[in-house]
């Protein structure tokens, strides 16, 4: 989720675009740090509309996020689980989700795609994954529990308040986490090469 100051001006992501492109060097992005969900979005999202802010690194986003609520720094791309609380209480400003849709936590904030920014599309996920000699009978039982675990209705209710979203039962497959990762590879390599970023 892209969040600014609740004071920001700009009523909509368009007027957010136009803004900081106008003052593009004066533009402040905090980041969980290097190599970071927050940092690869922010890198992508300067690719994308072809401007270059101020990165700022932290030791996490919550940190960042109480300097975008004290106006210390201007936006930070926040997981939707901590982000949403903020967002509701009024305390910072959405210009949209990252994710493809819409999420079924907060089906009142448009995505960014919708919002302007066609294309542009960025999620922090979760998988299990176990050593490749792995048994086949392991990784089965494994993923069976994983799949009873997110079948059930209390941890759906936490993870849905969390802003969480469940892939559905047909992407719950060992098959279709590997896929998906290898989408994520092809889509994420590049660009970390090209901007030289290496985790510390």
């Amino acid at each position: 989720m892209l969040i600014a100051n609740s004071a920001t001006p700009a009523k909509d992501l368009k007027e957010l675009i136009a803004s900081l492109k106008s003052k593009a060097d004066k533009v402040t992005i905090g980041t969980a740090g290097p190599g970071s969900p927050s940092h690869l979005t922010a890198v992508y999202f300067q690719n994308t509309l072809g401007a270059r802010f101020q990165l700022v690194p932290y030791r996490g986003t919550p940190q960042v996020v109480q300097d975008v609520i004290a106006g210390q720094v201007d936006l930070v791309f926040e997981q939707a689980s901590s982000a949403l609380p903020q967002v509701r209480a009024g305390r910072v400003k959405t210009y949209g989700v990252t994710a493809k849709v819409r999420l079924a936590s907060a089906p009142e904030i448009s995505t960014i795609d919708e919002s302007g920014l066609p294309g542009f599309y960025a999620s922090i996920w979760f998988g299990l994954w176990a050593p490749k000699d792995t048994p086949k009978a392991a990784i089965a039982k494994l993923n069976s529990a994983v799949v009873e675990a997110l079948a059930d209705p209390a941890v759906r209710t936490r993870l849905a308040g969390l802003g969480a979203d469940i892939p559905p039962r047909e992407q719950q497959t060992p098959e279709a986490l590997g896929a998906f990762q290898k989408a994520e590879i092809e889509k994420w390599w590049p660009l970390i090469k090209a901007a030289g970023i290496k985790a510390e």
